[in-house]
C-alpha cells in the first residue's frame, strides 16, 4: 500500500493540466486525482483561444456581403446580433468542457470542483476541506489578465469579460498594442463597434517582426480603427451626472449621447461608460474601455512558497527544463511558468512530464522554433528569428514580397498581404518565416515543419509553387530584398 493517496495530483484543469493528467492515468496506470477551482478546459478552452477564434469567424463576415456583390452576387448588407452569437458561443464551451471532463472520467482520474493549495511537497488542502497526499504534484495554473495600477482601471473590462457582455458597446477603447489587444480591435471593428486604440510603444507587436508589425497597423487603420500609437492615458473615469461643458460633445457616441459627465470616481464596476484623456491631446467618452495590458501567473495564495518553490520576477514558478520545480515531488507546466505561453507549449509540457516523471524516460521540453499565429485582419503567422533579431546574430539575406491577393485585388480592397524568409549567408537556413495574409496561421503551420526540420532557402527554391495561391511566393522568391 502506497504511503500517498494518490501518484499524481494536478492543480489546474485547463489544456496542459487535463493531457498530463489523463495521459498518467490512462496510458501509464498511475493513479490521478486533478482539481479546478472554476470550468475545465482552461483560459484556451474557456476564456481564450477557442471562443476568441469563433469570434474572428463572426467578424470576417462584414466585409462578405460587398466582396460577394463584386463577384456578381445580389447580396445586400446584413446586421449582427449579438445575443445569437452569445448564445450558440456558450453552448460550444459547454460542450467542449462536457469533453474534458468526460476524458478526464475515461482515463480514471479523480477530480474536485475546488480550489486546491499546497500544504507541504506532498500535500494538498483544498477548499472543500478535504486534504489530500500525492507523490507527485503537478501546477498547472495558468495565467489570468491584469489591469494596470492607474486610477478609475475598475471601470474597464479585461479579455475575460468580453464573452459575456450581455450587449456590445457602440464605442470602446481597447489599452494595449500586444496580440490580444490586436485581435480584439479587429474583431470589435469587425462586429461593427467604434475601435479606438491606445499604445503607449512606438509600434504595436512589440517584439514580432518589424516589417510585418507596420503592415498590420496599416491595414487596422484602412479598415477604421483608430489606432494612436505612443500613446497613454492621462485620466480615466467613470461617467457621472455632472455636466461638464468642455466635452468634445461629437465624440460622445452610443447609449452615452445624452449624458453629462463629471470627473470624479464613482464606484461602478467594469463596463460603464467611461471619460477618458489621452497623452495625444483627445478628450472623450468611450461607451466601454477594455485593459489589455497584459497577463500574470496564477500563483498568488497557493502556498507555493511555504512549500519551497521558488517564483521568478514577475510570479511564474520557475522551473528547470524538465518543468521540475525547486521542491524535486513538484512540477509545473503551462502559462503558470511563464515560459512560452502557448496552449500548444502547455500541452507538450505535459507530455513530456508524463515522459520523465511515469515513464522513466527523462524528457526535456524543446521551446526553440516554436510556430505561432496572431489573428488580426490581416492575421500574422510566425516562426523563427524576426529581421531584427537574425541582423543581430550573423549576416543574413531577407527574402520578401508585399502584394495585392488575387481575391481582394478583383474585389477592389486595399489589402496587402507579406511573405518573407530570413536565411543565413552562411548556412542557408531559414532562421524565420514571416506571413501577414488571410490564412496565415494555416500557411505558418505548414512551414513551420520546413523551418524547424532546418531546410535551406534552396529547399524552398526546389519545391513546386501552387498556383494561383498567395503561398507560393514562399518558393518563388529568387532574388533577396536585402541584405546585412
Amino acid at each position: 500500500m502506497s504511503e500517498f493517496d494518490y501518484d499524481l495530483f494536478v492543480i489546474g484543469g485547463g489544456s496542459g493540466g487535463v493531457r498530463a493528467a489523463r495521459v498518467a492515468a490512462g496510458e501509464t496506470g498511475a493513479r490521478v486525482a486533478l482539481a479546478e477551482e472554476s470550468r475545465y478546459g482552461g483560459t484556451c478552452v474557456i476564456r481564450g483561444c477557442v471562443p476568441k477564434k469563433l469570434m474572428v469567424f463572426a467578424s470576417e463576415f462584414s466585409h462578405m456581403p460587398d466582396a460577394a456583390r463584386c463577384y456578381g452576387w445580389d447580396i445586400a448588407d446584413g446586421s449582427f446580433d449579438w445575443k445569437t452569437f452569445r448564445g450558440h458561443l456558450h453552448e460550444e464551451l459547454d460542450r467542449l468542457e462536457g469533453v474534458y471532463r468526460k476524458m478526464l472520467k475515461g482515463s480514471g482520474v479523480e477530480t474536485f470542483d475546488a480550489r486546491a493549495r499546497l500544504r507541504d511537497p506532498h500535500t494538498v488542502e483544498l477548499s472543500t476541506g478535504e486534504v489530500k497526499t500525492a507523490k507527485h504534484i503537478l501546477v498547472a495554473t495558468g495565467g489570468r489578465p491584469v489591469r494596470p495600477q492607474v486610477p478609475g482601471a475598475n471601470c474597464g473590462i479585461v479579455s475575460d469579460d468580453i464573452f459575456d457582455l450581455e450587449d456590445l458597446p457602440k464605442s470602446i477603447l481597447i489599452i494595449g498594442g500586444g496580440y490580444i489587444a490586436c485581435e480584439f480591435a479587429c474583431i470589435l471593428n469587425g462586429l461593427g463597434v467604434e475601435v479606438t486604440q491606445y499604445y503607449r510603444g512606438a509600434q504595436i507587436l512589440r517584439g514580432f517582426d518589424e516589417e510585418a508589425r507596420g503592415l498590420i497597423a496599416d491595414a487596422m487603420k484602412e479598415n477604421g480603427i483608430d489606432l494612436h500609437v505612443g500613446t497613454n492615458i492621462a485620466s480615466l473615469v467613470a461617467a457621472t451626472g455632472d455636466e461638464d461643458p468642455n466635452l468634445d460633445a461629437a465624440h460622445m457616441s452610443g447609449p452615452v449621447e445624452a449624458a453629462r459627465y463629471g470627473t470624479s470616481e464613482p464606484e461602478p464596476g467594469p463596463g460603464v461608460p467611461v471619460r477618458v484623456k489621452g497623452t495625444n491631446g483627445q478628450d472623450r467618452v468611450f461607451d466601454m474601455v477594455l485593459f489589455a495590458t497584459g497577463r500574470a501567473p496564477n500563483t498568488d495564495d497557493m502556498g507555493l512558497e511555504e512549500a519551497g518553490v521558488t517564483l521568478g520576477k514577475r510570479g511564474g514558478i520557475s522551473v528547470d527544463e524538465y518543468s521540475q520545480t525547486s521542491v524535486p515531488s513538484i512540477y509545473a507546466i503551462g502559462d503558470v511558468t511563464n515560459r512560452v505561453n502557448l496552449t500548444p507549449v502547455a500541452i507538450r509540457e505535459g507530455m513530456q512530464f508524463v515522459e520523465t516523471v511515469f515513464r522513466g524516460n527523462p524528457t526535456p521540453v524543446d521551446h526553440d522554433l516554436i510556430p505561432s499565429a496572431i489573428f488580426t485582419q490581416p492575421e500574422f503567422g510566425t516562426i523563427g528569428l524576426t529581421e531584427e533579431e537574425a541582423r543581430d546574430r550573423e549576416p543574413v539575406e531577407v527574402y520578401a514580397t508585399s502584394f495585392r491577393p488575387m481575391n481582394t485585388a478583383f474585389a477592389g480592397r486595399p489589402d496587402r498581404v507579406l511573405m518573407k524568409l530570413i536565411v543565413s549567408k552562411e548556412t542557408r537556413k531559414v532562421l524565420g518565416c514571416h506571413i501577414v495574409a488571410p490564412g496565415a496561421g494555416e500557411m505558418i503551420q505548414l512551414a513551420g515543419i520546413a523551418v524547424k526540420m532546418g531546410a535551406t532557402k534552396e529547399d524552398f527554391d526546389r519545391t513546386v509553387a501552387v498556383h494561383p495561391t498567395m503561398a507560393e511566393e514562399l518558393v518563388t522568391m529568387r532574388q533577396p530584398s536585402r541584405s546585412g
